[in-house]
């Protein structure tokens, strides 16, 4: 049985054949049919897709039973196998010229630049909703998503941000220690880790580790029409699984930020005591010397932007999900990809915008 649903179009590209051909390897059925109960709208590539399914269906001498087509896909169907295909008839493909991959690319990026606002206009609606307290999704499912995007990331936060404290440390060690100047790696690191590399570490580690999963989650719900089943029952997707991922990485990203500050801190505070041979007590009064609120703050500030950008991300790639399984692996790599580079593009922007402010 292949079952088809969802929306069909040329745009979103055809799914991959490649289950269906490993069922028909292993032990292939007698016959082949087809369950169209889910199908909502579809062109040209259905028919393809059909097209493709009843070419390795004859290959493997099964019967094709097209009783569950729609009628206008089965008779394209029986149109397009009235007549054999002309050897020869195809034209050799057609290497497209520079100016034509540009101009396909700069259609891609105005699409995609389409996708994304649309897709945050739906969510601000969603975010009014629940700034009413009418938005609808469960409470359980938000404290496992808010577990999800704290608690169970304290593992790989502290490793990393132990690891880059101690190599701040260490490089800013033997530079400064050839001036006789070795006490100011406390403020390097205090200063680094706060203003820019707390958030930074731990915006890419949420962006590869809970970004991803949040396409990847998504991603599953369009594949088996999870998505499509809430929309007919009058619930809003964005309501029920966006703003819940959207509030809790937002709501983690300032804590994570801030405890990463501090283990990163205790990394530099071991190079400074056991390499460089500082008194705990002198390292410590340093780094609170050092440090600022506007400093504190700032990073906070951007930890929060980050963690809106890669929920953001993480869902959209997931709604724009294909319908395959392999898709679904293509979705979560999009949404780490799609993250980092929001979240780099972000930090530049704030680093000129503090510059400015003067902060």
């Amino acid at each position: 049985m292949v079952t088809v649903g969802g929306s069909w179009n040329l745009n979103a590209g055809l799914p991959s054949l490649a289950e269906f051909e490993s069922a028909l390897d292993g032990q292939p059925p007698r016959r082949v049919a087809f369950d169209c109960r889910g199908l909502r709208a579809w062109d040209s590539s259905l028919v393809t897709y059909l097209t493709e399914v009843a070419r390795l269906a004859d290959e493997h001498h099964l019967a094709l039973d097209r009783a569950g087509l729609p009628a206008g896909a089965r008779r394209l169907l029986e149109l397009a196998e009235a007549v054999p295909e002309k050897r020869g008839g195809r034209a050799p493909p057609v290497r497209a010229g520079l100016l034509a991959r540009v101009g396909m690319i700069s259609i891609g990026c105005g699409v995609s630049v389409g996708q994304f606002l649309a897709f945050l206009g739906e969510v601000g609606v969603a975010a009014r909703q629940f700034l009413r307290g009418r938005a609808r999704f469960r409470q359980s499912d938000f404290l496992l998503i808010l577990q999800e995007c704290g608690a169970d990331a304290l593992g790989i936060v502290t490793l990393i941000a132990f690891l880059v404290g101690t190599i701040l440390a260490f490089m800013g060690a033997v530079q400064l220690r050839r001036f006789g100047a070795s006490i100011y790696v406390a403020d390097m690191v205090a200063i680094g880790v706060v203003r820019e590399m707390g958030a930074m570490m731990t915006a890419i580690i949420m962006a590869g580790r809970t970004g991803a999963a949040f396409a990847a989650q998504l991603g599953t719900m369009k594949v088996t029409q999870e998505i499509d089943a809430l929309t007919t029952i009058g619930i809003s997707p964005m309501e029920f699984l966006v703003l819940p991922r959207l509030i809790a990485l937002t709501l983690m990203m300032p804590l994570l930020t801030v405890y990463a500050d501090l283990v990163a801190m205790v990394g530099g505070a071991s190079i400074g005591t056991l390499m460089l041979h500082l008194p705990m007590i002198t390292y410590y009064q340093e780094t609170l010397h050092a440090l600022t609120l506007t400093q504190l703050f700032g990073g906070l500030f951007k930890a929060t932007a980050y963690g809106v950008l890669i929920a953001l991300a993480g869902c959209l790639r997931g709604f724009q999900c294909g319908q395959s399984s392999s898709a679904v692996g293509d979705a979560a790599t999009a949404a780490v990809v799609t993250s980092i580079v929001l979240v780099v593009s972000a930090c530049g922007l704030f680093a000129w915008v503090f510059d400015v402010l003067d902060i």
